[in-house]
């Protein structure tokens, strides 16, 4: 269980260097902004979904087409990370997150003047273009301007916009579409992601376009792992591929979006269809296991610095929690199938979304330290890849389990399967960070 590398943290590790006046502000002007723009992101995904009904009134659309139609987003997406997270590495934060942000509010805007089914099709693959950049930029402002000791608990706090966008989205979203129709509701978000965007650009800055003193370069590097080098290649990019590491990132995270897009695309038809709650006290009772989430993703954060501290390497801080909460969320998802009562079965799901999220924290802190600060970005891209593949597939594996078998208990065995395998895999293949010179030329 690699307890050599535990033991083994070197004196300047232990007492950090602090942060200067000028470093703090940035933080806490990177967060904020990462937590808004995230929120946003999530909220402009919902807008269909929200939308949904009057949508398919007014263009005269079957269900089958808005199943199709929901997956255009997520397998966009999924495949808009790997370029993604190389742009971000290769241009930095400031510059891709803006593009990524005008690209998706532009998307937005697109589809609220949609007249068909085919340009409906093309908003939301642009939609997933645009905001595949969001978690990427995450990981690496993460990385740029905290010292490892800290971006644990950093990574909870932009991490959790996630749950927080989709907990707000429903009544954020239903109120707008009832005072202004369904086409406005895409408008303003539109109009609100500029606005989003053009802070973004204003407030935040990357590293290398500030003079830094010694001290606080100092202060991010202390304690890195990895080595340092210059902008990524495509050839460091093309071999991260090659390396254990990345592989079991992509594979445990797999797991963790799979099990979280079966709660996300499924809970209220779950608790509306299998546990029989109206259509009201589903919607209510939907929006308790997000806000545990929320508070999972908080805590999954602040946990791999805490463990940090007390001896274990940055790698092993991420990999144990990550393992564990994956297969907690998988347990906590097997008796939520098997309980008669309704109370508890929701209970046992805020669970399992609150572990989902500290695995999903740890997943994303992860990316931190796995790799040199050139390819923070571009590893966490290739992680999240992994994770939507999942996340496309878990909500159409779902629909046929449950038409075939008129079930959603093996619907939900299947998706705790997966979260036991990925554990397993993540666990079993992820041994050390990878450094430069495993990806130099």
């Amino acid at each position: 269980m690699d307890t050599g590398q535990d033991i083994k943290l070197e004196t300047p590790l232990r007492t950090p260097l602090r942060a200067t006046p000028r470093v703090r502000r940035m933080q806490i002007t990177a967060l904020s902004l990462l937590v808004i723009s995230g929120a946003v992101n999530y909220v402009d995904r919902a807008t269909l979904a929200i939308g949904n009904p009057l949508i398919r009134a007014d263009l005269h659309l079957t269900v089958a087409d808005m199943g199709l139609l929901l997956s255009a987003f997520l397998w966009a997406y999924a495949f808009a990370q790997l370029p993604a997270g190389g742009l971000v590495d290769r241009f930095g934060p400031r510059r891709l997150l803006g593009a990524g942000i005008l690209l998706w509010s532009a998307a937005q805007g697109f589809t609220g003047l949609c007249a068909n089914f085919g340009q409906f099709v093309f908003g939301r693959a642009i939609l997933g273009l645009g905001e595949a950049p969001q978690f990427p930029t995450g990981a690496r402002v993460v990385r740029d301007w905290f010292n490892v000791r800290g971006r644990g608990t950093a990574t909870g706090v932009f991490n959790c916009s996630s749950t927080l966008g989709t907990a707000i989205a429903a009544p954020l979203l239903t109120v707008i579409m009832l005072s202004v129709g369904w086409r406005w509701m895409f408008g303003i978000m539109g109009i609100a992601g500029v606005a989003v965007a053009i802070a973004w650009v204003l407030l935040y800055r990357d590293p290398g376009s500030l003079a830094l003193t010694p001290d606080e370069d100092s202060y991010r590097k202390q304690g890195d792992e990895t080595g340092e080098a210059a902008r990524v290649t495509f050839s460091e990019w093309r071999r991260l591929f090659g390396c254990a590491t990345t592989w079991g990132m992509i594979i445990g995270f797999f797991g963790v979006v799979y099990l979280t897009w079966v709660y996300t695309a499924w809970l209220p038809g779950y608790l509306e269809m299998q546990r029989h709650m109206t259509i009201k006290s589903a919607g209510f009772a939907s929006a308790v296991p997000f806000i545990a989430g929320v508070i999972g993703g908080l805590f999954g954060g602040w946990l791999t610095d805490w463990l940090m501290a007390l001896g274990l390497s940055p790698i092993n801080s991420r990999r144990y929690p990550m393992t564990l909460s994956l297969l907690g969320m998988a347990a906590c998802t097997v008796a939520a199938a098997l309980v008669a009562s309704n109370a508890l079965a929701v209970v046992l799901i805020s669970a399992a979304m609150f572990l989902g999220y500290v695995a999903s924290s740890s997943a994303w802190a992860m990316a931190s330290v796995a790799a040199p600060a050139n390819t923070t970005a571009s590893l966490g891209a290739m992680q999240n890849f992994g994770g939507y593949l999942g996340g496309a597939l878990a909500p159409m594996v779902t629909g046929f389990i449950v038409q075939a078998s008129g079930s959603f208990v093996p619907a939900l065995m299947t998706a705790a399967g997966v979260g036991v395998v990925a554990a397993i895999g993540y666990f079993a293949i992820i041994r050390h960070p990878i450094t430069a010179a495993d990806i130099s030329d």
